[in-house]
């Protein structure tokens, strides 16, 4: 490859260089900061910023978002601390989901076939009532159905069809079991 080949003119981030300053610096001090642990204050300033987020939504302090107003998360989920919302394309997160510490949604890659080392993205879909355990990692063009389980360190790739309510786990994840409760997952 040849990174002086590389080019981005093509990828769009959907707010002029302004807006992403400004969110930068409003997620540097408020929502990646410690000291700030007001969850309403939070999802304020990501609704004003396009965010599309849910009644209740809890976001730990050091959570990382790239664009919010390529977002939106469901009523009544948890986003823990440490966690990268990597967006450079859409991530929608249902409600009633736990995203564990540390966890990266990673919408961007490139292409390494192409010498230019092309940027690729594609958006990621967590349904509702979904656990995703703390360092794992969701890659472009996963879509998680309902119910899923994703272990702690498990790599999800969208090389496979997901069961809702199914146990995932390893590198690459697989289906490892069923998660058996009272919503009817895998009865």
């Amino acid at each position: 490859m040849s990174l002086a080949r590389y080019s981005s003119e093509g990828y769009l981030s959907g707010k002029p260089p302004l807006v992403r300053i400004l969110w930068y610096f409003i997620s540097l001090t408020i929502i990646e900061s410690g000291w700030f642990p007001v969850y309403g204050l939070k999802r304020w300033l990501l609704r004003r910023f396009g965010a599309q987020i849910g009644e209740g939504v809890v976001i730990k302090p050091r959570v990382r978002i790239k664009y919010p107003w390529r977002l939106e998360v469901g009523d009544h989920t948890w986003i823990g601390e440490e966690v990268w919302v990597d967006n450079l394309a859409d991530v929608h997160i249902g409600r009633d989901v736990c995203v564990s510490q540390g966890v990266y949604f990673c919408t961007g890659s490139h292409d390494a076939r192409k010498v230019s080392f092309d940027l690729i993205t594609a958006p990621i879909s967590v349904a509702e009532e979904t656990w995703i355990g703390t360092k794992a990692i969701i890659l472009p063009g996963v879509s998680i159905p309902p119910g899923v389980v994703v272990a702690a360190g498990s790599v999800v790739t969208k090389s496979q069809e997901i069961s809702p309510g199914v146990v995932l786990a390893g590198v690459p994840a697989r289906v490892i079991g069923g998660r058996l409760d009272d919503a009817g997952y895998n009865e």
